[in-house]
């Protein structure tokens, strides 16, 4: 073969080998023009890469905010009406529920702007401004000379930079302004984000959790999907338009862009395109990260969240103050249990690792012909870390899933120390205010939301399974006294912990804090526990934290290495909850052999699925006479069916929830709220023939809000194309 034929040759092969499918993706606004918006508009998209992202005039990034910490929302109206998902603002509706007042299973409207619901903790954050700073990060970094720093990923660092660059004056000029620099493709290039922080935001309405829930844990990550899974908020602000802490004073934010809602609705192959904050990916995983992947973070997680899981449901069956208690708390962890079990079912069916395998293999072969070594070595270096951290991440998962997290005790306060030399030196002054600290640290633990027996419950198994699992030279110290003094009978030292310790009942602590004691503090069992668990997870964090500096730069290494032999336009970065686009098609998909799944879900499937006798399927009597009346009002389609919930090919992950998802004219057709089983593998890889964000169709939304509730107001001054 001659040299032009193998030239030839290895070009076709490293195209071939561009590991991007034609919906896989999730694009920075600054690089959308340069490297997708002609595969966007060969799709169906009919705007321009300005309406989208300008960084000069109002686009619809300025309609898309990040909801509390973790969602997405979107502006629907010129007068700061929000929407994102009702598992987003679950947390809301249960703060302001109770048994009288039980908006989780009744839901809420407002009425008037006077019944909205503040939420003093909620925040809602606009981006203003986008930049590419690598240069100027590169050169500040030029000045650190430690060869171990990590100041290139490091967010203390970067935002300092971020501080330094807008300037203090510019910041003090422009109340709840913030600026953040976030480093992409593993500190290879900059941005900074230029945000605007409101803090007064109000609960406007939710519907019923047999709507907003309909289908709960076991439709979670499931397609069809038939949920209503949407929640209305408002955002104030000062009379003059800028962020300010709630008050009676504050109107309705006045913003300078909104989304239009389109009730056209969706057919197959539609153009469609989501802008969100989603939170983490792992496209850059090597074929080792993959298999740690799945058979110690994944497999840990589903094991220890299924033993809990299953306490917690039988106990919220029995009482329903226990259910209003722990159902935020039962579904963020069924959340993360099935996407395990998912990521796991894609790792193994796609062989992720030999995927990940086959491109290392590239890198390698075309180091050697670039002569660029440090890409291979990087690769070696990866590898090694992974197998010397093997036992360590082991025991530091067991530790977080089935102590630190699953036992809810292990957060009681445990810094006694202060509180203990004021008594030993009776400073009357001094322990005055520890034991107020102390106070508010135990409510802050045991507050509306705990349950001593529940977690009592919850302590006797999970501590079962890590003593199993771990050896008894590899636990905290502590749990020694567990075959020392109870030969091994841990429901008997957990009976003995809430028998003994200040913080077992409420009744235990108020008679500790009228007649505090050094020597009760000293001998507290639930303190020494938690302090023993606290020292095992610092030693395991510090251990692990010996692998960091020499992961990341390798980490850094190989990225720059495929990006060097793919070329900017076929990689994006891994998601760390800054601003990005994903597009795709409405479509459906086959799961498996001979079975077809379709794209669009409708009311009648709500009532093939209803089921009075479990929770997870009721239907309310309010929407089984709509759905019998075919009382639809403008929202229905034209065969006569009600449209709930519809899938497309965009590329989506945590923080992709809320999300809204967009027609190829920029008009709002939906909101964003879960991932199909099968394609939860998409955050190591994109699976473009499983792979499906499920949505709400902006049209179930609005017939529940109109039609269902009676608040057809807030309608009023919504842009609907018809």
């Amino acid at each position: 073969m001659n040299i032009m034929k193998r030239l030839l040759s290895i070009g076709l092969s490293l195209l071939l080998a561009i590991p991007v499918a034609a919906d896989e993706g999730m694009w920075l606004l600054p690089l959308l023009k340069q490297q997708k918006f002609p595969e966007m508009q060969a799709l169906g998209l009919k705007l321009q890469d300005y309406d989208i992202y300008s960084p000069d005039s109002a686009s619809i990034k300025d309609a898309v905010v990040i909801f509390g910490g973790g969602c997405t929302g979107e502006i629907v109206s010129p007068d700061g009406l929000l929407l994102t998902n009702h598992h987003c603002g679950y947390g809301q509706i249960q703060k302001h529920s109770s048994v009288e007042h039980d908006y989780l299973t009744d839901g809420f409207w407002a009425m008037t702007r006077a019944e909205e619901l503040p939420n003093p903790e909620l925040k809602v954050t606009f981006i203003d401004k986008i930049e590419d700073v690598t240069d100027y990060v590169l050169k500040e970094l030029e000045k650190d000379l430690d060869p171990n720093s990590m100041n290139y990923l490091s967010p203390a660092y970067l935002n300092g930079l971020a501080v330094e660059k807008a300037g203090e004056q510019f910041l003090q000029d422009n109340p709840g302004t913030e600026v953040e620099i976030k480093a992409f493709y593993g500190g290879n290039k900059y941005y900074m984000f230029t945000k605007k922080i409101y803090s007064d935001v109000h609960l406007v309405g939710a519907p019923p959790s047999s709507i907003g829930k309909f289908g709960a844990d076991t439709d979670n990550w499931m397609w069809p999907r038939h949920t209503g899974d949407f929640t209305v908020f408002r955002v104030y602000a000062d009379a003059n338009g800028n962020p300010a802490e709630y008050s009676e004073q504050n109107v309705p934010l006045r913003l300078k862009r909104w989304l239009k809602i389109s009730l056209k609705g969706v057919q197959e192959n539609d153009f469609a395109m989501m802008m969100s904050f989603p939170g983490r990916t792992n496209t850059y995983y090597t074929s080792w990260e993959v298999a740690e992947r799945r058979d110690i973070d994944n497999t840990v997680r589903i094991n220890i969240r299924e033993i809990r899981q299953q306490v917690i449901l039988e106990e919220m069956l029995k009482d329903p103050v226990v259910r209003i208690q722990y159902s935020s708390k039962y579904a963020g962890s069924t959340n993360a249990y099935k996407n395990s079990i998912g990521s796991n079912w894609a790792i193994n069916k796609r062989d992720f690792e030999q995927v990940k395998q086959a491109e290392q293999d590239r890198l390698a072969d075309w180091s050697v012909r670039m002569n660029k070594p440090e890409y291979r070595e990087a690769l070696a270096v990866l590898e090694r870390i992974v197998k010397d951290r093997e036992d360590l991440r082991f025991r530091s998962w067991m530790l977080d899933e089935a102590i630190s997290r699953g036992i809810e005790f292990t957060r009681v306060p445990s810094a006694v120390e202060p509180l203990t030399e004021a008594l030993k030196k009776k400073d009357h002054e001094a322990q005055k205010s520890e034991l107020e600290r102390l106070s508010n640290g135990y409510y802050r633990f045991a507050d509306k939301d705990y349950s001593f027996m529940v977690d009592k419950k919850i302590a006797k198994v999970l501590l079962k399974e890590y003593r199993w699992l771990i050896p008894a030279d590899k636990q905290p110290a502590y749990f020694q006294v567990i075959d020392k003094q109870f030969k091994g009978d841990v429901d008997g030292f957990i009976e003995y912990l809430f028998r003994t310790s200040i913080f077992g009942s409420e009744e235990h602590f108020k008679k500790f804090y009228d007649r505090p004691s050094v020597k009760v503090l000293e001998n507290d069992p639930m303190i020494l526990f938690a302090q023993s668990v606290q020292q095992e997870k610092q030693y395991l964090a510090d251990a692990l934290k010996d692998f960091d500096a020499s992961y990341a730069q390798a980490h850094r290494t190989y990225v720059k290495g495929l990006l060097d032999m793919y070329g900017d336009r076929a990689n994006f970065p891994d998601a760390n909850f800054s601003l990005q686009l994903t597009y795709g098609q409405v479509k459906g998909y086959v799961p498996r052999d001979a079975v077809y799944y379709d794209c669009q879900t409708t009311l009648e499937g709500v009532m093939e699925k209803e089921d009075p006798d479990n929770w997870e399927f009721v239907v309310p009597q309010r929407l089984k006479e709509l759905y019998l009346a075919k009382d639809y009002g403008p929202y229905g389609m034209k065969n006569g069916r009600m449209p709930v919930n519809f899938c497309a090919t965009t590329h989506s992950t945590g923080g992709n929830s809320g999300s809204p998802v967009l027609n190829a004219n920029g008009e709002l057709i939906g909101l964003n709220f879960d991932r199909n089983w099968e394609g939860v593998g998409g955050d190591i890889q994109y699976l473009p023939d499983y792979q499906r964000s499920i949505i709400v169709d902006i049209r179930y939304v609005l017939f529940i809000i109109d039609k269902y509730a009676g608040a057809g107001y807030l309608l009023e001054k919504m842009d609907l194309i018809h």
